[in-house]
C-alpha cells in the first residue's frame, strides 16, 4: 500500500474511532490556570495535569465531542500554522490612496497557506515541517515621516562629495536608520514586524547607502545598497536609492541586475502605472516575508540547555596575527546578544572555550589537510591562454577525517569530553603557506551539523567570483571572524544564510542575493558580523518549531498504534478511556496555545507550552504501551447449533418416494404401452 493510501486508511480508522475534541474549544478557567502555571513554574518541570481541578478535568473529558463535521484528529494536528503579523508603510506621496487595497489583493491572491522548511534535514525527517505558516498583512501611509526623511536625505547628498569610482553617491545607512528607529518606537509594543517603503522623491544626484566605514578603493570594494534590516523588528527599503546590482560576476543564479527589471528598482526607468508599481511592491513583501519573517531551517535544532563552542586553532606559525582573528571578538559578538535577552531561551547557557594547538606538533592536522587538498584549473588570457593550477580543500572529505579522530584531537589539544549539552567544535586552520587555499574553492568557513572548519593562509586577498555595482568584490582571506560567526549560527541555531531558501516547488534551495547586503553576517556582500532580528528570532523559533514538529509527529504514532489496536474503546478500558481523553484535550489546547504564542513572537510562553505538553504527549505514550501491553488473546467457544430433524426427515420421506415409484414404474404406464 502506498504512504498515501496509509494516510487515508489511517484518517478513515481513526474519525470513526475515537470520541475526542478535534479543535481546542473554550474551556472555562482552563486558560488563566495555565498562565497561572507559568509564572509558578517557568520551566514547566511539573506536570500540570496532576494539578488540574476536578471540575477543569471535567471539562476536559466533555469538550467539543467528535461529529462527523468536525476534523480528524490527525488533520487537526496537522493544520496547526503559525500567523505572522507584517505591517506595511508606505512613506511618501506618490503611493496611491487605494493602495493598500490594492497590495493586499496582490497578496491575499497570490500566497497560499505554506509550510516551514528545513534545507538540511536529518535522514528521518523531510524538508517540509508539519507546522504551517501564513501572512497576516496591515497596510498604512506614513506622510509625515515623508517629509523629515527626505530633509535628512538632502542634507547628506549635499554634504558628501562624489565618488570618482561609483555614480552613485555614498549615503551613511544611519541617517535614514535612525529617523525610522524613532518611528518604530513609538508603535511598540508590537507583535509583528514592521516594513517601511520609502519614496522620497527626485534627489539632486543618484545615491545608495553605505553600510560600512571608509570608502571604496582598487583593492577594496564596498558594496552599496537600498535595505537595511534592523536589530529591532523593522525593514527599510528606499525604492529611489540606486539602482544597485550585485550577484555572481561570471555565471550563477541570485544575483541583483542592473535596470528596472528588479522589484527594488521599480521608480527608475519608464514610468509604470499604479497596478504595476503595487505589483512589484507585492512582489518585494512575498521574498522578504518567505526570507526574513519565515526563513527555512538549516537543520533541525533541539532543545539544549548547555550550548558550548569549542574554538579550536591549529596554528601554523609561533608569530600568530590575531588581526581578523579575534576569538573574543566573535564570542562578544553572541554574548552582546545574550545579555539583550536574545538568540537564547530560557535557562540556557552559552560558553565559549579556546584551545590551541600547534600544526608542527599534530600530525592528524597533517594528515587531514594533506588528504583533502585537491586542485583545479583554469584558463586567463593574457598574451595568450594560460593554463593556471590552484589549490583548495574538500571539507566534505575534511569533515571525515575530523569526525573519525575525534579522540586524537582531544588528546592533542587537551580539551575534557563534557557530559552535557550541545557542543560544536570550530576548527579553524591558521597555516603558514602564502597560496590561496579555500574550502571547495569558494568559502572560507564551511558549517556542518556537528561542527565548523575554517582555513586561512598567510594571503591576504583574492578576487571572488561576485561583483558588487559593477565592479568585483575581493575576498580578505585572513578576515574570519564575520565567516564564522555565519558558520556558528547555521551549525548550532540552524539560521540559514539570508541568501539561501528551500523551494518544495523546485525540489531543491535557491538562491537568491536580494536581502544579502546590510546587517547580516552571510554572503559576500556585508562586511558586518552584528545580528538583525532577522537572525536572532530564526535562532529561537528554529528550535521551537523543531520541538513542535517532534511533539506533532510523537501524536501521530500514538494515533496510528490506537488505530492497530482496533481504536480506543477496544484498546482501554473505561477510566483509561477517561484520562486519555482528558490528557490528549489538554495536549492539544497546549499546542494550540504554542502555536499562537509564535504568532505573538513570545518564544518564552511557546516554549513552556511545549515544555508543559511534553508531559501529556508522554502520559498518552505510557497508556496506550501500559494498555496494549495487557492485551490477552482469548478464544470464544460458540454453541452447537440444534440438529435439523424436519429437513432430514421431509429429505427421507422424498426419497422413499422417489425410490418406490421407480420400482413400480412398469406397473403405472403399462396401459399407455398397450394404446400403441
Amino acid at each position: 500500500m502506498s504512504a498515501g493510501g496509509a494516510v487515508v486508511l489511517l484518517v478513515l480508522v481513526i474519525s470513526t474511532a475515537l470520541p475526542i475534541a478535534t479543535t481546542s474549544a473554550p474551556i472555562i478557567g482552563l486558560d488563566s490556570f495555565l498562565t497561572q502555571q507559568s509564572r509558578l513554574d517557568p520551566q514547566a518541570t511539573n506536570d500540570s495535569f496532576l494539578s488540574l481541578p476536578t471540575s477543569l478535568k471535567k471539562s476536559l473529558s466533555h469538550s467539543t465531542p467528535l461529529s462527523h463535521k468536525t476534523q480528524t484528529l490527525v488533520s487537526s494536528l496537522l493544520s496547526l500554522s503559525v500567523s505572522l503579523s507584517l505591517n506595511v508603510r508606505l512613506v511618501g506621496s506618490s503611493f496611491p490612496s487605494d493602495s493598500s487595497s490594492l497590495l493586499s489583493s496582490f497578496l491575499s491572491a497570490s500566497q497560499p497557506s505554506n509550510h516551514f522548511h528545513v534545507i538540511t534535514p536529518f535522514e528521518d525527517l523531510l524538508h517540509r515541517l508539519a507546522v504551517k505558516h501564513s501572512l497576516h498583512l496591515d497596510v498604512s501611509h506614513s506622510p509625515s515621516l515623508a517629509s523629515q526623511l527626505s530633509n535628512a536625505l538632502q542634507a547628506e547628498i549635499q554634504k558628501t562629495p562624489s565618488s570618482l569610482r561609483s555614480p552613485l553617491i555614498s549615503v551613511p545607512f544611519s541617517s535614514i536608520d535612525q529617523i525610522i528607529k524613532q518611528d518604530f518606537e513609538k508603535e511598540k509594543p508590537v507583535h509583528g514586524v514592521y516594513l517601511y517603503f520609502l519614496d522620497l522623491g527626485t534627489q539632486s544626484k543618484p545615491y545608495a547607502y553605505s553600510y560600512g566605514f571608509g570608502d571604496s578603493s582598487p583593492a577594496f570594494a564596498k558594496c552599496l545598497g537600498s535595505i537595511w534590516t534592523g536589530k529591532e523588528r523593522y525593514i527599510w527599503i528606499d525604492l529611489g536609492a540606486g539602482p544597485v546590482d550585485y550577484g555572481p560576476a561570471l555565471s550563477g543564479e541570485g544575483a541583483l541586475p542592473r535596470g528596472e527589471f528588479h522589484p527594488l528598482a521599480t521608480l527608475h526607468g519608464i514610468p509604470k502605472s499604479q497596478k504595476a508599481l503595487l505589483a512589484d511592491l507585492a512582489s518585494l513583501v512575498w521574498s522578504a516575508y518567505q526570507v526574513l519573517l519565515v526563513p527555512s531551517l538549516r537543520i533541525p535544532v533541539p532543545f539544549e540547555n548547555s550550548l558550548i563552542v569549542q574554538f579550536i586553532h591549529i596554528y601554523g606559525s609561533d608569530t600568530s596575527d590575531p588581526s581578523g582573528l579575534d576569538f573574543k571578538t566573535i564570542e562578544r559578538t553572541f554574548m552582546d546578544e545574550v545579555n539583550d535577552n536574545g538568540l537564547l531561551l530560557a535557562d540556557q547557557s552559552l560558553r565559549f572555550k579556546t584551545y590551541k594547538v600547534k600544526y608542527a606538533d599534530c600530525s592528524i592536522c597533517s594528515f587531514a589537510i594533506s588528504r583533502s587538498t585537491n586542485s583545479y584549473t583554469s584558463r586567463f588570457l593574457f598574451t595568450n591562454y594560460t593554463l593556471i593550477v590552484n589549490e583548495y580543500l574538500d571539507s566534505k572529505r575534511l569533515h571525515q577525517i575530523l569526525s573519525d579522530s575525534t579522540d586524537e584531537f582531544r588528546r592533542v589539544a587537551g580539551f575534557p569530553e563534557e557530559d552535557f549539552g550541545r557542543i560544536l567544535p570550530v576548527y579553524v586552520f591558521d597555516l603558514d603557506s602564502h597560496s590561496i587555499l579555500l574550502l571547495d574553492r569558494y568559502h572560507q568557513s564551511v558549517s556542518f551539523k556537528d561542527m565548523v572548519i575554517a582555513v586561512r593562509t598567510k594571503n591576504a586577498q583574492t578576487v571572488s567570483d561576485y561583483s558588487c555595482n559593477g565592479r568585483h568584490v575581493f575576498t580578505q582571506t585572513r578576515e574570519l571572524e564575520r565567516p564564522l560567526v555565519g558558520s556558528i549560527l547555521q551549525s548550532m541555531w540552524g539560521v540559514s544564510p539570508t541568501h539561501l531558501l528551500w523551494s518544495p516547488r523546485h525540489n531543491r534551495t535557491l538562491v537568491d542575493y536580494t536581502w544579502s547586503v546590510g546587517q547580516t553576517p552571510f554572503g559576500p556582500f556585508s562586511e558586518s558580523s552584528s545580528l538583525s532580528f532577522v537572525q536572532k528570532d530564526a535562532a529561537r523559533r528554529n528550535v521551537l518549531l523543531t520541538s513542535l514538529n517532534h511533539s506533532i509527529s510523537s501524536a501521530i504514532d500514538v494515533l496510528e498504534s490506537i488505530a492497530a489496536h482496533g481504536g480506543e474503546r477496544k484498546l482501554l478500558k473505561h477510566n483509561q478511556l477517561t484520562v486519555f481523553i482528558q490528557r490528549w484535550n489538554l495536549l492539544k489546547y497546549k499546542l494550540d496555545k504554542a502555536v499562537s504564542a509564535l504568532s505573538r513572537l513570545d518564544f518564552e510562553m511557546a516554549l513552556f507550552y511545549l515544555r508543559s505538553s511534553d508531559h501529556d504527549l508522554y502520559s498518552i505514550h505510557s497508556l496506550v504501551y501500559n494498555a496494549s501491553q495487557e492485551l490477552e488473546a482469548s478464544l470464544a467457544c460458540f454453541k452447537d447449533p440444534p440438529f435439523p430433524w424436519g429437513s432430514v426427515s421431509m429429505s427421507a420421506v422424498t426419497f422413499f418416494v422417489l425410490c418406490y415409484l421407480y420400482t413400480k414404474r412398469d406397473k403405472l404406464f403399462r396401459n399407455k404401452r398397450k394404446q400403441f
